[in-house]
């Protein structure tokens, strides 16, 4: 409720305002009066009033005394709204005591409409002065949140930060024992949900996280980072997540944190726990303390590495499936610790695909991209997403080095094939006596034949012939039939239809004008 003072020496206004402002706002103000200025500042000092309506002419101390000592003593800071009562021949005095803040001023007598509308205008300008306070306390705070949240953040990401001392005592405020948890929401498709996506999800589920958690952050990899005085509200955030089949939200929690300075240890546990969900498909939170102890692992798969790198290319499809079995020791997969899976992973990309890529040269842009997505497990739901993707691109690889060896293979047959042409073609050839020369089946050749030298094996062979026929011909020693014998054609008639074909000219204008250029 707001306190409006009225100060007047005259009983009756006083009594008179009193009585208008309490019919026409009942319940809005608490109004009190005085007789005087003296009086009105003494109310004052023992609970200051919002409003004050005071007279200008009063005994003792007077209306603008009053306004006088009421500035000094509230100084800079919000005062109270005043307005001054003042009669016809006060109303200049009344005028020049704007400088002590005064609201607006009243002409005696006073008149109900304008005495309510200053005081809507008073209390309209409280309200967006209210509206316009809140609104800088909540952006001040939102700086502040958001600066703590940075410095929470630099605290989780580098190994030797230590808390700042402020920050530091801000931490001691906390609760504990305390619990770290991490959340991830991934899609069907294995694709992370982002962050403010997953803030709006988990909120929908339990209601607004900062009722149920200390903090809420996320980290520079975008997940979700709650720190929570209860590990219950982590339970029944998974337990809300279950039961309305958001099966991709993952959660990751610490063991119980016993003081501030372990926040970020306690997060690397929650982002281990996380990471070993890798692991259990059935399963949405994972408390570090259940996978920190107790995990098998084996030596480092050095051997079988070298074997699997050695069978791609030689399609052998069944038993390279086998061998990636025994490399990460998927018989053994829940008990194992995730480090012998990573220096796996690792190890496939360095010394298997890196390796293919090396040797071989760049694969098409399919298989480079599923490589890039492969390169790292973690960018799969589960860990039998992560194996049924790296199957398949061991297969693209296969497939890929088959090729490139098939190529290989068909470029030197080619070439062979050529010089096969080049030495025989006086004689009766055709492609079949080529194509059985360098062991290709007579179509698989006719193909690649044609791909390779961009033309068919006939109209090639009469280029051959034609070629060598020019030299014989400039050389002048051998009739035109002869010719035609010497270059492989059945007849003469054959060979000149042939050469006007090529050359555009018969072979003796060919000859002629040879001679004639010497």
């Amino acid at each position: 409720m707001n306190k409006l003072m009225i100060i007047d020496d005259e009983k009756n206004i006083r009594v008179g305002l009193k009585t208008m402002i309490e019919r026409e706002y009942p319940g809005v103000y608490e109004i009190v009066t005085a007789g005087n200025g003296a009086e009105g500042l003494e109310l004052f000092r023992q609970e200051p009033a919002d409003i004050i309506i005071t007279d200008i002419r009063m005994p003792v101390m007077d209306g603008m005394a009053l306004l006088a000592q009421l500035s000094a003593e509230t100084g800079s800071g919000e005062g109270p709204a005043v307005v001054i009562l003042s009669g016809y021949d006060d109303f200049e005095y009344a005028k020049s005591a704007i400088r002590h803040r005064v609201r607006d001023y009243l002409l005696k007598p006073i008149r109900r409409d304008e005495l309510f509308g200053i005081l809507e205008r008073v209390a309209q300008e409280r309200r967006e002065q209210e509206v316009s306070a809140k609104r800088l306390t909540q952006e001040a705070e939102g700086v502040r949140r958001e600066l703590r949240i940075s410095r929470l953040r630099t605290l989780l990401l580098q190994e030797e930060v230590l808390p700042e001392r402020d920050l530091l005592e801000e931490l001691r405020g906390w609760a504990v024992p305390f619990t770290v948890g991490v959340m991830n929401v991934y899609y069907s498709d294995g694709t992370r949900m982002r962050a403010e996506e997953v803030l709006g999800l988990a909120e929908r589920l339990t209601g607004p996280l900062d009722q149920r958690f200390m903090e809420v952050l996320t980290d520079w990899e975008g997940k979700l980072v709650l720190i929570g005085s209860s590990r219950q509200a982590f339970l029944e955030l998974a337990g809300q997540a279950e039961a309305r089949n958001h099966e991709g939200l993952l959660i990751g929690i610490s063991r119980e944190c016993l003081e501030p300075e372990s926040l970020r240890s306690c997060y690397k546990e929650a982002c281990r726990a996380l990471h070993y969900l890798f692991l259990h498909p059935q399963v949405n939170l994972l408390d570090y303390g259940d996978v920190a102890e107790g995990r098998r692992s084996f030596s480092f798969p050095e051997e079988e590495l070298r074997k699997l790198l050695n069978m791609l290319g030689t399609d052998r499809e069944k038993e390279m499936k086998s061998l990636l079995g025994e490399i990460f020791q998927t018989e053994h997969l829940k008990q194992l610790d995730l480090s012998y899976l990573e220096a796996v992973g690792r190890g496939i990309n360095e010394r298997v695909l890196d390796e293919v890529f090396r040797v071989h040269g760049e694969a098409s842009v399919e298989v480079l991209k599923l490589y890039r997505t492969v390169g790292n497990m973690y960018n799969y739901r589960y860990f039998h997403d992560y194996y049924r993707a790296l199957e398949q691109l061991l297969i693209s690889v296969n497939d890929y080095i088959l090729g490139v060896r098939s190529a290989h293979t068909e470029h030197s047959a080619m070439k062979e094939a050529l010089a096969y042409i080049e030495a025989y073609y006086s004689r009766p050839l055709n492609m079949a006596m080529v194509s059985n020369h360098v062991s290709l089946n007579y179509s698989y050749f006719s193909e690649a034949f044609k791909a390779y030298t961009g033309e068919s094996f006939v109209p090639y062979l009469k280029k051959v012939r034609i070629r060598h026929a020019k030299r014989l011909l400039v050389d002048g020693r051998c009739k035109l039939a002869g010719v035609s014998e010497a270059v492989g054609f059945e007849n003469s008639k054959q060979f000149t239809r042939v050469f006007k074909e090529l050359e555009g000219i018969s072979p003796g204008e060919y000859r002629v004008k040879m001679l004639l250029e010497k």
